[in-house]
């Protein structure tokens, strides 16, 4: 069945060639509004029937042979580009100044204006055991048009912030992150012949960050396929071009982002191609420990109401924080529900109490948890 989504339009091809990478049939593109185009196109179960999957499997280059850890390495590099962390941000929220992505959000940081961020929480919404999902609803057709008032609603960040504790968001941000990204970048490895865990890597993090079909052509073009010059000397090749792209792009958001390519450039330059751990990668380790610890600023406890609320050193941080943080924000309180409580929260908290005539101690007691975390 024919479904469509709005994406920007000088990014039309690029999300034309990552649709047909995963299997959709691409219908066409028409203008749309205010910088974007509709892209019509077909599930891949729609594909399946008009398609010859095993004579093309067969005409197409061997696949990459990469081990689940050197898929979740690949996955780490990009997530420290994006978050800063080696198993992403599930919870981070961003809105950036002239950024054409606008509110983007989540482990790798997909953005409004490609449209998949309506897709990865309508998604969730959708999941009867997602814990958010009937707080979020409400949002999903300001998202789905794009609306500006999604990048400054304060109340809806905190929620996005929220669902990052919930094991269901987390789960379905990386089956959704794969099939949209990961996925793709494996078929395009393939096609162009790149089989080295670093080749996919680099592959995976254009395909995130944007432009990866004009860019791996202009190398193909200028300096030779794959084939012609070797996996090494392609990879290192596209770097190098991707980087001098960045640097001189009229896009000034995009010049400082030419790091990406610099730690890419490290990793071949000490040869790295199989990306053996442990790795330190912009300053951050990644090894078996770092890729199995619990996500960072995921909260599974403490349960709400199972201890009091309030300032202490160190900092008391947890799922009944966010919690009451959220619960706050519901009241049209100005705070960031990032599940510390510091002394923003112990501020926001006396406030609440003033203003409902109970004692202004800045504690949240049982009470007064059980009140905002419902």
């Amino acid at each position: 069945m024919p479904t469509s989504m709005n994406v920007p339009c000088d990014r039309c091809d690029e999300f034309r060639q990552r649709f047909e990478a995963a299997g959709y049939r691409v219908l066409g593109c028409t203008p749309a509004a205010n910088g974007l185009c509709t892209l019509s196109y077909e599930w891949p179960a729609a594909v399946a029937a008009v398609a010859a999957p095993l004579a093309a499997a067969a005409a197409a280059p061997p696949a990459a042979s990469l081990t689940p850890t050197q898929g979740l390495t690949a996955r780490a590099i990009v997530n420290l580009f994006e978050t800063g962390r080696v198993l992403g941000d599930y919870g981070q929220v961003t809105v950036m100044a002239n950024d054409k992505g606008r509110l983007t959000y989540g482990r790798s940081q997909t953005s409004l204006t490609s449209g998949n961020l309506y897709e990865l929480l309508a998604r969730y919404c959708a999941n009867a055991g997602a814990r958010f999902g009937t707080r979020l609803q409400p949002w999903l057709p300001a998202l789905q048009q794009q609306a500006p008032s999604v990048d400054v609603d304060a109340l809806l960040h905190n929620l996005l912030r929220a669902c990052a504790d919930d094991h269901v968001m987390r789960e379905t941000q990386d089956a959704f992150f794969d099939e949209v990204y990961w996925t793709p970048a494996l078929a395009a490895a393939r096609r162009l012949g790149l089989r080295t865990a670093l080749g996919v890597a680099v592959v995976y993090d254009s395909l995130i960050h944007g432009s990866w079909a004009p860019l791996s052509k202009r190398v193909n073009d200028e300096q030779g396929s794959v084939d012609a010059l070797g996996e090494a000397a392609w990879v290192a090749a596209y770097v190098r071009t991707r980087r001098a792209w960045m640097a001189g792009n009229s896009n000034p958001s995009l010049r400082p982002t030419v790091y990406r390519m610099d730690a890419f450039q490290r990793l071949i330059d000490q040869g790295y191609w199989g990306l053996p751990l442990p790795l330190v990668v912009r300053g951050q380790e990644i090894s078996l420990a770092s890729l199995n610890a619990t996500p960072p600023n995921c909260y599974d406890g403490p349960q709400p109401g199972s201890r009091v609320v309030g300032l202490a050193d160190p900092l008391q941080r947890g799922l009944d924080v966010r919690l009451v943080q959220l619960g706050l924000s519901q009241q049209g309180l100005d705070i960031v529900a990032d599940g510390v409580f510091g002394q923003t929260s112990q501020r926001r908290v006396k406030e609440y109490q003033i203003a409902h005539g109970l004692a202004a101690t800045g504690m949240a007691d049982v009470a007064l948890i059980a009140t905002l975390a419902a």
